[in-house]
């Protein structure tokens, strides 16, 4: 990284990814003549994030917790029935490719497995893909490329059944 400096902002990010990371333990970040170690201890248990049925979900939380003005999400009632919701597992740049011009990973109507690769999300330059989770068929893609997703945003829904 040379002379960089990181920004407040990245810093929080970062912790924050930390934070929301249930299996990380040990971390090191070396920026220009900044260096931070961090150990981490967990008291509690953390539940891993993984994609939900929509059934599984208490009433409206998909309604409610989306931007319904917000033009590619669509509404909860729209979704197949038993649809599994993909959601980020963290906050970053979602990317449907691997790189600009290429072929995305999914498109509506893409047959996945549970390892299937349905995006990458990118957070300080890390790259990281993100896994369907369940077999089935792509039914929505829920957000633009190149675009910042939130934790827990839903990204892409799955029809098991399809």
């Amino acid at each position: 990284m040379g002379n960089e400096r990181l920004t407040y902002e990245e810093l929080l990010q970062i912790f924050a990814l930390i934070e929301k990371s249930s299996n990380l333990t040990e971390f090191h970040l070396k920026a220009g003549d900044i260096e931070i170690d961090l150990i981490v201890r967990r008291d509690e248990v953390h539940e891993t994030v993984a994609p939900r049925s929509r059934d599984a979900l208490p009433s409206g939380e998909i309604a409610d917790g989306i931007s319904l003005d917000t033009p590619s999400y669509t509404r909860a009632s729209q979704y197949p029935p038993g649809a599994v919701i993909v959601t980020a597992p963290m906050v970053g740049t979602f990317y449907r490719a691997n790189e600009p011009g290429a072929k995305p990973f999914i498109e509506v109507g893409s047959h996945v497995t549970p390892d299937s690769t349905i995006c990458i999300i990118e957070v300080m330059k890390l790259m990281s893909a993100i896994p369907a989770g369940a077999a089935g068929v792509v039914t929505h893609i829920l957000v633009e490329d190149a675009v910042m997703v939130e934790a827990d945003q839903p990204l892409a829904v799955i029809d098991p059944a399809g």
